[in-house]
């Protein structure tokens, strides 16, 4: 039957087959308990369970677990996938898109390295070379054709963009500023921010990205209906403003946090767009922050999100890693 009663056909194979043997066709009758137990199995293979580890390994690993915004969102997004890359640190094979950005972010850090040096910016040559020298560093992650293409991406988006914005740029900046230390409602906190622009004490953040800027739309979206827990740039933006307002260090006031895509848009132009932060949003990360926090040392991590595009659950489903039906049922029982 099919999910509306009605009867559905058999297979043509099974039709032939049927009309020259004589054979008996028998209906499996499925119990109550029987049924109680597969859906039982839906639930668990939809959502599944790791094993743990010895504690005093896990309890080492969480002893020098400093949350960052990575970590945050992997959380909320699936407990494995925090449980794997930022707990457990699985290594992972760098793509193509991954590094063209990273080749992109070398060139415009040494680009306000050398800004600071000479007081006025390099010619755009000099961040092509250093975007190139990158490229050429890590080219064993592309293929030869990725390769080419990505230079020649690189080639065309970097004179572009050197235009557009070298005589608008803030010059008193810091690049590639690391932040630790910071210790908010009991939870340490720490981040690596792109460039930090100023206007005395005010600070403007800005964050790097490559991709497609139509596709980053829904990750700057606080909390609603669809994503109660806000997109991750959105929720990104809000942390870095209660981290380095709270970085006893300096006396930073974080004003805005900027997302900068160095590749244009659909219509050739090149956007940066401006979170702007409430003191509600505040207040929402930083609940965030706490529970997740909590849970992360409550060890509550090694149960999937079950979604049915999530990398880590489908993970553990093909390589066989969940904990079986029956030792979730005795967990359960104890």
């Amino acid at each position: 039957m099919n999910a509306d009663g009605k009867e559905l056909e058999p297979s043509m194979f099974i039709a032939e087959i049927m009309e020259q043997h004589a054979l008996t066709v028998q209906k499996p009758q499925i119990s109550a308990e029987q049924m109680i137990e597969f859906q039982h199995l839906l639930f668990t293979g939809q959502q599944p369970v790791i094993d743990s580890l010895e504690d005093d390994f896990i309890d080492g690993l969480l002893s020098r677990f400093v949350m960052n915004v990575t970590a945050l969102s992997a959380y909320l997004n699936c407990p494995l996938r925090f449980y794997y890359q930022n707990l457990l640190r699985i290594p992972s094979g760098k793509n193509e898109a991954t590094e063209f950005g990273s080749a992109i972010h070398f060139a415009l850090e040494r680009l306000f390295r050398k800004l600071r040096e000479t007081e006025s910016f390099p010619p755009v040559e000099t961040m092509i070379d250093d975007f190139s020298w990158y490229m050429m560093r890590h080219r064993q992650n592309f293929t030869r054709e990725a390769y080419a293409r990505r230079m020649e991406q690189g080639s065309i988006i970097i004179p572009a963009y050197y235009k557009k914005y070298v005589n608008s740029w803030n010059k008193v900046v810091s690049v590639e500023t690391n932040i630790k230390g910071v210790v908010v409602d009991g939870v340490p906190l720490k981040g690596k921010l792109d460039k930090l622009e100023f206007n005395g004490k005010e600070v403007n953040v800005v964050d790097y990205k490559t991709g497609n800027v139509d596709n980053a739309l829904p990750k700057l979206k606080a909390p609603g209906e669809k994503n109660p827990d806000g997109g991750d740039y959105w929720r990104q933006a809000v942390f870095y403003k209660i981290l380095l307002d709270n970085y006893e260090l300096k006396d930073w006031r974080v004003v805005s946090t900027e997302f900068d895509f160095i590749e244009p848009d659909s219509n050739n132009n090149f956007q940066k767009l401006k979170v702007v932060i409430e003191p509600t949003d505040v207040a929402t990360v930083k609940g965030q922050i706490k529970t997740v926090w909590d849970k992360i040392q409550a060890k509550d991590f090694y149960k999937g999100c079950g979604k049915a595009d999530c990398h880590w659950c489908n993970f553990v489903k093909d390589n066989y890693l969940y904990v079986k039906l029956d030792e979730i049922t005795e967990e359960e029982e104890e």
